[in-house]
């Protein structure tokens, strides 16, 4: 049978209300009371009931995260960073994948709001209208985490993508190359695509540099569809000297198909991304990228949430964090 907070009270020999005062930490229970109940629940094996706590204080201290691929490495270090501060803060996270599908997106967001999170933080990629309708309509604080909304209206943490791409482009510029090509995640997607496509768009026309059409190809951000995109630079006339990579994993795979073509890298052609993945440093060659501070973007969003759930105040809700390059062996001067 389940242990009530009354078989508790009996055990130790208080009221309900002083047993009440010790679970919720109230100081205003003499030590040697509070030593008497904490006792009776570990010989009763009480667990205090989160579910009537919650109605009674209308807070659940439970967030909502929504993920976009948890079998996608980098949200794994985001998920620890939210974890982290979640932990510090005395909130539980309620994880759940959304397989970056619009639909599912939406079903995820409306069914933890239905659980009377206190609040949620959204790992998506696009937001779309009925993403900020669905937002607007809850009520609990919304921060997005790792992707911004088009208006900025929404609190948000990320980094700069077109800056984080415009400077890794850049570095193959400065290293003599003008045959550059692009994997690309959608352009439909604001940041690892559309925003990391027009990075490296303006390096090129910054540089004097003709884009090219047919230098630029759409992948999944997945390491097999990278493999479809350097097959075909390698038909190309002239063909590219260096690859630009919206991400890690298509970098790596851009890297594995070039050797498989019986090229180096990156004697034959150069290797740039964005991402920072811990395979970028097992890879060989290994992977020059520019880092994602994937941690605090993590800490960040959830250290946000926190304010905004419990009304502090705060100057910045469109949070723009660092990024960094990480110069590592797949990127050399054009011979």
């Amino acid at each position: 049978m389940t242990v009530t907070i009354y078989d508790v009270a009996r055990e130790a020999g208080v009221s309900m209300a002083t047993v009440s005062r010790v679970v919720n930490n109230n100081p205003n229970v003499k030590p040697q009371t509070r030593k008497k109940v904490f006792e009776a629940i570990e010989r009763l094996g009480y667990r205090p009931n989160a579910v009537a706590r919650g109605l009674a204080s209308k807070k659940t201290t439970t967030v909502g995260v929504v993920i976009p691929d948890i079998s996608n490495s980098i949200f794994a270090e985001v998920a620890r960073g939210i974890e982290d501060i979640a932990n510090m803060y005395h909130y539980n996270i309620i994880l759940c994948n959304a397989d970056k599908k619009k639909e599912k997106e939406i079903r995820v967001i409306n069914t933890l709001l239905e659980k009377q999170v206190d609040g949620l933080l959204f790992m998506g990629g696009v937001v779309t209208d009925e993403h900020i309708q669905a937002f607007r309509t809850s009520s609990v604080p919304v921060v997005l985490c790792g992707t911004k909304d088009e208006n900025h209206t929404m609190p948000s943490v990320d980094i700069d993508h077109e800056k984080a791409a415009f400077d890794a482009v850049t570095v193959l510029i400065e290293n003599g190359h003008r045959d550059i090509a692009m994997i690309s995640g959608t352009l439909q997607d604001p940041a690892n695509g559309f925003a990391r496509y027009q990075g490296y768009k303006r390096a090129l026309e910054t540089a004097g540099i003709p884009v090219r059409d047919e230098y630029v190809r759409i992948g999944n951000y997945r390491y097999e569809s990278s493999v479809d995109a350097v097959n075909y630079f390698l038909e190309l006339s002239p063909r590219p000297t260096a690859i630009f990579s919206a991400t890690d994993e298509m970098a790596i795979g851009a890297i594995h198909t070039i050797q498989d073509n019986g090229l180096r890298v990156p004697q034959d052609i150069a290797v740039i991304s964005v991402d920072n993945i811990r395979m970028a440093s097992m890879v060989r060659p290994m992977l020059t990228t520019v880092a994602q501070p994937m941690y605090d973007i993590g800490a960040v969003s959830m250290r946000l949430l926190t304010k905004l759930m419990n009304k502090e105040s705060t100057d910045n809700m469109q949070v723009i964090l660092p990024h960094e390059l990480i110069n590592r062996n797949s990127v050399a001067a054009k011979s």
